[in-house]
């Protein structure tokens, strides 16, 4: 690191749009050792991933045949929509057995090491197609959660905490935090206005505009006093900054463009429903206005150990997922995925309902439902629970259960849906290759 005689502020902040910019830590900050929609007829597509923790209830979940298949008790609550649904069996997560890598390999197809000090994964599905649709979209992503992160340390297997926090992945090195008060969210979607009234909206706009031509003019005048080490940061930073402005350009642009009045959540409810409902109405609205078109959500934390006593089960989430093979906790833990289950298709009835361009939002959406792991008790990352359902813009034909070859890369669905997005790229993760789209009905 160089050293020089120029002592920063460790922090800079930049708050407008509901974000907030900083620069990062630069060598000159160490004290000195001396001294828009498309048409009706082309219909934007939309990504949705939603995933559930500590496993499933694998009897209660997978069908007993391929092809046309019975609903699972698991998957019953999706019947209205099943024939624009695919289940897929026979895929394996890249994550040696434990609980905390579960989820970001999910989308990663990527696995960290454990004890490791600073955690590293691999960018994730979600966010390949951020890259791509932000360009039309004031947010690049959304990330949402139903539990608080842990702060630090070991959650399971010595790995990292970092690793059940979250399930997108900017970079190898960048996990993303996922918020789950929804307070923040919606601050995140419109500003902290407090509601989405179009005139207090383009005020705050006006502002953040004058706000971010000052700061880009300060850092760019701070580049010029800096070493090249730090002129690197400082471009990084700038890019955040001129992303900043894209978003405030897009609010402009799509000022014409009818918002419901919302008024801004209190914060987190009472009740993990009503939570679970929010957060969902929330992806609703961001979906509607187009404020995003690519969001990731966790109904829960691997090693989550809520408890449900409102559908009956009273024991904590995780011990019960090391269920012994007893058949009758393995009943209890099907009890919480129906119920996870449920939640989830009641906002698929929400998107049904949700006109958008010559269908519905669920016609124009390519959905992922599912975990990094399906044997809990074992810790298994193979035959991963998975469900791919929505329209995808006549991507995608349901009705189907696909069971590939075991151990199959998880990657190679992954690799399948980003390009179906319209996102080529030429390999994801550890796929091997696109899963065959005459098996894969069209995905």
């Amino acid at each position: 690191m160089m050293i020089t005689k120029k002592a920063l502020p460790r922090r800079t902040v930049l708050r407008g749009m509901g974000v907030t910019l900083a620069l990062p830590l630069l060598d000159a900050m160490v004290p000195a050792l001396t001294a828009t929609t498309k048409t009706a007829a082309n219909p934007a597509r939309r990504l949705n991933v939603t995933y559930v923790p500590n496993g499933m209830a694998m009897e209660y979940w997978s069908p007993a045949t391929e092809g046309a298949y019975e609903l699972t008790p698991i998957l019953k609550p999706l019947a209205p929509v099943k024939d624009q649904m695919l289940v897929i069996s026979g895929l394996k997560a890249l994550w040696p057995p434990a609980h905390a890598g579960a989820s970001t390999s999910f989308l990663t197809c990527a696995a960290g090491t454990a004890g490791e000090t600073a955690p590293r994964a691999g960018i994730s599905m979600d966010q390949v197609v951020a890259r791509e649709y932000a360009k039309q979209t004031q947010l690049g992503s959304l990330e949402m959660a139903i539990e608080a992160r842990a702060n630090a340390g070991q959650c399971s297997g010595g790995h990292s905490c970092v690793y059940s926090n979250t399930i997108s992945w900017r970079s190898r090195t960048t996990p993303l935090p996922m918020e789950n008060n929804p307070r923040a969210v919606f601050e995140r979607m419109f500003g902290d206005t407090g509601s989405t009234d179009p005139v207090v909206r383009r005020a705050r706009t006006l502002r953040d505009r004058s706000v971010l031509d000052s700061v880009s003019e300060k850092a760019a005048d701070l580049q010029r006093a800096v070493g090249s080490s730090d002129r690197l940061k400082i471009d990084e930073y700038l890019e955040a900054v001129r992303d900043a402005e894209r978003r405030i350009q897009r609010t402009e642009e799509q000022s014409g463009v009818e918002i419901p009045l919302v008024e801004q959540p209190e914060g987190i409810p009472g009740t993990f429903e009503e939570h679970v409902e929010l957060m969902f109405d929330l992806q609703l609205l961001a979906y509607r206005t187009d404020l995003t078109r690519v969001i990731s959500f966790m109904m829960g934390r691997e090693v989550s150990s809520r408890t449900y006593p409102e559908i009956g089960v009273v024991d904590a989430h995780h011990p019960l997922s090391h269920h012994e093979y007893d058949p009758e906790r393995i009943a209890l833990m099907s009890k919480i995925n129906v119920y996870h289950m449920t939640m989830f298709a009641d906002y698929v009835e929400k998107l049904r309902a949700t006109p958008d361009g010559d269908g519905s939002l669920f016609d124009h959406m390519v959905m992922l439902y599912g975990c990094g792991m399906s044997d809990s008790n074992s810790h298994s990352t193979v035959n991963c629970p998975v469900v791919v359902l929505g329209g995808g813009s006549g991507q995608l034909k349901g009705g189907q259960h696909l069971k590939y070859p075991e151990d199959t890369p998880l990657a190679n669905l992954m690799y399948t849906l980003i390009d179906k997005l319209g996102v080529p790229v030429e390999q994801f993760g550890n796929s091997t290759e696109k899963l065959p789209i005459d098996t894969l009905s069209g995905v």
